[in-house]
């Protein structure tokens, strides 16, 4: 499989090396965590001369041994060597039974710069703080963007080359198949095993058919405000059963194993967060290609996911915006910076252009504000308005 560097999380992860955080590699499935964990491997064997790694991967039978928290910390500490600068890299460590009693008897130990990776479910952003009792780094993965697309394929026009990425996606798994019913089958089993094994174990779930309903209605809503209720209406409406109670638990699930995240809604006039309905969107979205068929496709609500991962790649807080009614697709915030975004398919028709930028003429405050759509044009501006087109926005 070809593989290429993925210069972003590797920076972070090099950023940080001899620090006493405990460093964790969270995101989807097959995003790439173990692959980053061997680009850092090979970074420490050719720039840190006086190294000693301990490395482990759950996902290989040979460490099975290890499986139990006391073996793993006992075999950690036997392969500690005096005088030099010690690397712990331990890949799936949920796998472990009680893992986090050893990765913390390790850290206070104060002799191992330690990195983990683990999957979904299992090494939630949220239970960082309570499983371990040190300080924690994370460093969340996810599927290839469009400029890591382009640097796979090595393709020069970006125009065309993101008409493929809407069809293809980060997956880069599937990039193996040329195939296209092959390509849309592997990320359509990413997907179930994802939910099957992952979630269904950790929450002992039962009513799968419930969650599978879920999440079609999720995939079939991404960019549309959804709640629990309006998707409970939806299935009993269809003569299907569904508590609204226990559906806002799945789509917690979902989203704490990284297959769906949520985007609030935020006021802008009133400078306060809005509480009914959210939006939510896929980690990649070819899952909802893979799962619900490629027909009847909204371009888009396409772009405006890939816009909205791309956002939360680049460390942006992303919430939806509303002004007198009217909404904003996205309110970008990173410390004292702020940008709103309108997203588009096409915006030739004056109609569609005039209803993209005249939310954005509301907001009277100086942050900058852009529309992103499939131009194909160089950037222009309108009335302060940025106007670029979204190939040349994800390769900035």
């Amino acid at each position: 499989m070809k593989l290429i560097e993925r210069t972003l999380y590797l920076k972070k992860l090099i950023n940080v090396i001899g620090t006493p955080d405990i460093k964790v590699i969270t995101g989807v499935r097959r995003s790439g965590k173990s692959k980053l964990l061997e680009a850092l491997k090979k970074y420490i064997i050719n720039s840190i001369p006086n190294h000693n790694i301990i490395q482990i991967n759950f996902n290989l039978p040979e460490y099975d041994h290890l499986l139990e928290y006391k073996a793993l910390y006992d075999h950690i500490n036997a392969n500690y060597e005096e005088g030099k600068e010690n690397f712990v890299l331990i890949d799936e460590v949920p796998m472990c039974n009680n893992f986090e009693k050893a990765i913390n008897g390790l850290h206070a130990s104060e002799k191992y710069d330690i990195y983990i990776t683990g999957s979904n479910a299992f090494l939630l952003s949220s239970d960082l703080a309570t499983l371990f009792t040190g300080r924690t780094f994370e460093i969340k993965v996810y599927p290839f963007s469009f400029k890591e697309y382009m640097q796979y394929f090595e393709y020069s026009d970006n125009y065309s080359a993101f008409d493929k990425y809407m069809l293809e996606g980060g997956m880069s798994g599937s990039y193996l198949y040329k195939d296209s019913e092959a390509k849309y089958d592997y990320i359509a089993d990413v997907f179930d095993t994802l939910i099957v094994r992952d979630i269904r174990q950790k929450y002992k779930i039962r009513n799968t058919q419930l969650m599978e309903r879920t999440v079609d209605f999720l995939m079939d809503n991404i960019s549309n405000l959804t709640s629990a209720r309006n998707i409970a209406n939806a299935l009993s409406s269809a003569k299907e059963k569904g508590n609204h109670v226990t559906i806002s638990s799945y789509i917690q699930y979902l989203c704490n194993a990284f297959a769906f995240y949520k985007v609030r809604r935020y006021d802008i006039k009133g400078k306060k967060y809005l509480s009914t309905n959210d939006k939510y969107y896929l980690s990649d979205h070819t899952f909802r290609y893979a799962k619900l068929g490629t027909k009847n496709m909204d371009y888009g609500r396409v772009i405006e996911n890939i816009v909205a991962m791309e956002l939360l790649r680049r460390g942006y807080e992303v919430y939806v915006g509303i002004l007198y009614k009217k909404e904003i697709d996205f309110v970008a915030i990173k410390r004292n910076e702020k940008i709103y975004i309108q997203v588009s398919d096409n915006i030739s028709d004056e109609g569609t252009f005039e209803r993209e930028v005249s939310p954005l003429l509301k907001i009277k405050d100086a942050y900058p504000k852009m529309v992103i759509a499939r131009t194909r044009n160089p950037e222009y501006q309108h009335e302060g308005i940025k106007i670029i087109d979204v190939s040349d926005w994800l390769l900035n």
